[in-house]
């Protein structure tokens, strides 16, 4: 037997069924101040510098995950030859 069920409800009644926040102001406001900093850097517009309050805990985040890759037992093949030919480690 199957069954299916269909439910004709909206993004905000399902964020309020389940309990979630109301972000929206809080998008609204993050992307208002994405635009402030690009409008007052048109002259040396630098994305990069522009987001990287946003992305420094991703990186670091990315960066452990690199690491902790090539530390795999089993990978230290491949990884093993990687790591030392940007350290300079024999």
């Amino acid at each position: 037997m199957k069954v299916t069920v269909d439910f004709d409800i909206t993004p905000d009644e399902v964020r309020k069924l389940f309990g979630l926040p109301d972000v929206e102001a809080f998008q609204r406001q993050m992307m208002d101040d994405i635009r402030e900093r690009m409008m007052a850097g048109v002259e040396g517009y630098d994305p990069i510098k522009l987001f990287q309050p946003y992305l420094a805990g991703t990186m670091a985040s990315w960066d452990m995950f690199q690491k902790m890759l090539t530390n795999v037992p089993g990978m230290s093949g491949a990884g093993a030859a990687a790591s030392d030919a940007t350290t300079g480690k024999k």
